[in-house]
């Protein structure tokens, strides 16, 4: 006699069981940097070096967060503000800038366009350490260095932003643009009223990932911020561990900081991010 195998519906349930339990670990270790991030932030120096591993501190030390602030050699507060002013300026321009390039290469009828879009993907494949010496000494004979405008200006343009609209509105709906044609709208006005409130999903998952890209920059805003009034929260966090010491609780207590912003930009926007990134439609 054949043996059967175990009924379907068994079968199915075991799957799905192996699946939960798969994701639940992957969940764990996923986490488990935040864990030790947050635990070594609210701990003592010799609790996060000593011997004796303990599962979470002995005392929780939330004046760390107060001498993380009151800091006087290290403006992490001012870093912060710096930050979230690139972070935000950043994303917009970069998201006006891009969607314009993008949409102009898509839409506006012109012979030499496929040469500038193949143009800008050449731009994808130029090392950034090819262009960083030239963009450096552009800015600084700009007098911007240590500067809102040194940090944020150069970075607006991203030629993989601009390729990534550009494929999302080779696959925006032509009638919808036809439409505002006919109501008298030109291209700006199409692109305006039409496009963009049609396109929130593609722009919140750009803005999401510009955004993040941004606020985690450290190799320009370091080289730019030369004065301490201009440094982002990246170069203030290597400030913390420098040739004589390593201040490892402060290190932690900045972290668990500094990631904050970026977890509830992602948590609000994580819907928008897997919609827009699924829309960008890879054709053309």
């Amino acid at each position: 006699m054949t043996r059967l195998g175990p009924p379907r519906g068994r079968r199915c349930v075991l799957g799905s069981a192996g699946l939960y339990f798969a994701t639940a670990v992957c969940a764990l270790l996923f986490l488990v940097p935040f864990y030790l991030i947050v635990r070594n932030a609210l701990s003592t120096d010799a609790e996060i070096t000593g011997e004796n591993w303990q599962w979470f501190p002995t005392t929780v030390r939330w004046a760390n967060v107060t001498e993380l602030f009151e800091d006087a050699t290290v403006p992490f507060g001012r870093s912060l503000g710096n930050s979230a002013v690139v972070g935000i300026l950043h994303t917009l321009g970069t998201l006006l800038v891009c969607s314009l390039a993008g949409y102009g290469l898509a839409r506006i009828p012109y012979r030499h366009a496929n040469k500038i879009f193949y143009a800008v993907l050449v731009t994808l494949m130029v090392p950034a350490a090819v262009t960083f010496v030239p963009s450096f000494v552009l800015v600084s004979s700009l007098g911007w260095v240590s500067s809102m405008q040194g940090l944020i200006v150069p970075g607006l343009f991203s030629g993989f932003t601009c390729f990534l609209f550009r494929q999302y509105f080779l696959g925006f709906p032509r009638e919808l643009e036809e439409a505002a044609r006919v109501d008298g709208l030109g291209y700006w006005g199409a692109y305006w009223r039409i496009v963009v409130p049609n396109s929130l999903n593609f722009f919140a998952a750009i803005a999401t990932i510009t955004f993040i890209s941004g606020w985690n920059a450290f190799l320009w805003p370091l080289v730019i911020g030369q004065d301490q009034e201009a440094w982002t929260v990246q170069v203030a966090l290597s400030s913390y561990m420098t040739n004589q010491t390593v201040n490892f609780h402060l290190i932690f207590m900045a972290t668990a900081v500094s990631i904050l912003p970026l977890v509830l930009v992602f948590l609000f926007l994580q819907r928008w991010l897997v919609q827009g990134v699924a829309q960008t439609g890879i054709k053309g």
